[in-house]
């Protein structure tokens, strides 16, 4: 483990004080914890982009069925005679 110097307001430090004593911790472990689960928030994140940019298939299967249903929507539309959209918008 090494030590970390940081620079603080004198109010921001009163707090961490307060908030380390009501987590039963040291302001020095809630900070290391603090910065941990930062980390692995960002390597989970980073893992999920990188897996998604690398699986084209996922990406594609999504826009063909939007597609398809597109087309269905349209030639049900072509199929209903011009007087009957006027009776529906009724």
């Amino acid at each position: 483990m090494k030590n970390v110097t940081i620079t603080v307001e004198d109010s921001v430090l009163d707090w961490a004080r307060i908030e380390a004593a009501r987590r039963g911790s040291s302001v020095s472990r809630m900070l290391g914890d603090f910065m941990a689960e930062l980390m692995q928030r960002e390597d989970a994140y980073e893992r999920a982009y990188l897996a998604w940019r690398t699986d084209e298939r996922t990406w594609q299967a999504a826009v063909q069925p939007a597609q398809s249903q597109v087309r269905s929507a349209s030639s049900k539309r072509a199929a209903v005679p011009a007087g009957a959209e006027a009776e529906v918008a009724k």
